[in-house]
């Protein structure tokens, strides 16, 4: 297959539901290499919990920005943006058509919009005043400031919270009015998998026994004993109500209710965020995916 232009697949869709698979099934028939877009991915260590593909899964397919960076360490929008780009550009040197794969709605608008996004420097004093406020409290205030960003943030993810916050104080400006489209960067295909409604709460809680039973618990622990509690990263699904239950807050049954609660909400935030978008191929099948990729390429 020879690529005339900077072509670019975009494989999008909430958690869970089917992305992964679908991608390398693709990239496998067009020699496609993958890009993850996926902000719980990029942490090491975090693999039950993110569901990360595993090699075995990976079938062979190369895949990009996953395991980069470690849990208690920061990864900003602008970081993405920056390597995805090159990550993009080098495998279309490679004549291979790169595939940008995940639910993270912002990573993906930071390539799709090619958004110029705002260099805020981190202020350390203001930054611990945020941190030390619960998260209720943080979304309190932002719903104050920047109602808009809550439709993409996540009450669970302190940290970005804290950043919107920040971002929002410093500049005097909401933090979700801040992203200016730039000029396009690739001639791109953005597909959408659409949910299969019936099942997907059976579909959600069949996943959450399955990372149960694959060592989430162990994983947590391991995670907390290297670096407590304080990392953000450890404030995603699966994680903080896992630590919950290992601080005998809650049981474990609870534990999992509520991570299935939140996945169930978070499904709902990322549909809402992709369906702004008006083009985005949504499929229900691999032949549709097929089809439109043909017709693209």
């Amino acid at each position: 297959m020879k690529l005339s232009t900077n072509k670019l697949i975009v494989i999008l869709g909430p958690t869970g539901s089917g992305k992964s698979d679908l991608a390398i099934k693709l990239a496998k028939q067009f020699n496609g290499q993958i890009i993850s877009a996926d902000s719980r991915q990029i942490y090491q260590e975090m693999d039950i919990g993110t569901a990360k593909v595993t090699e075995k899964q990976m079938q062979g397919i190369k895949h990009y920005l996953i395991d980069i960076v470690k849990p208690d360490q920061e990864f900003t929008l602008a970081q993405f943006k920056d390597k995805a780009i090159k990550t993009i550009k080098q495998i279309q040197l490679n004549n291979q058509l790169p595939f940008l794969v995940g639910g993270t709605g912002l990573y993906i608008q930071s390539i799709v919009d090619n958004l110029q996004i705002p260099e805020v420097k981190p202020d350390k004093k203001l930054r611990n005043q945020l941190e030390r406020k619960t998260n209720q409290q943080l979304y309190n205030q932002l719903k104050k400031l920047d109602p808009q960003s809550l439709k993409v943030i996540d009450i669970n993810n302190k940290r970005r919270m804290v950043r919107a916050l920040e971002v929002c104080l410093i500049t005097k400006k909401p933090f979700s009015q801040q992203k200016q489209k730039g000029p396009a960067l690739f001639n791109l295909l953005q597909i959408g998998i659409k949910l299969d409604q019936k099942n997907f709460e059976q579909k959600v809680a069949k996943r959450i026994e399955q990372m149960i039973k694959t060592g989430l618990v162990e994983e947590v622990r391991k995670l907390i004993k290297k670096y407590d509690t304080g990392p953000h990263s450890l404030d995603s699904i699966g994680y903080q109500e896992i630590i919950d239950y290992l601080e005998d807050k809650i049981s474990l049954e609870q534990a999992k209710q509520l991570i299935k609660l939140h996945t169930l909400q978070y499904a709902r935030r990322q549909m809402t965020w992709f369906k702004r978008d008006k083009t985005i191929k949504w499929i229900k099948t691999y032949s549709q995916a097929v089809k439109l990729i043909k017709e693209f390429i």
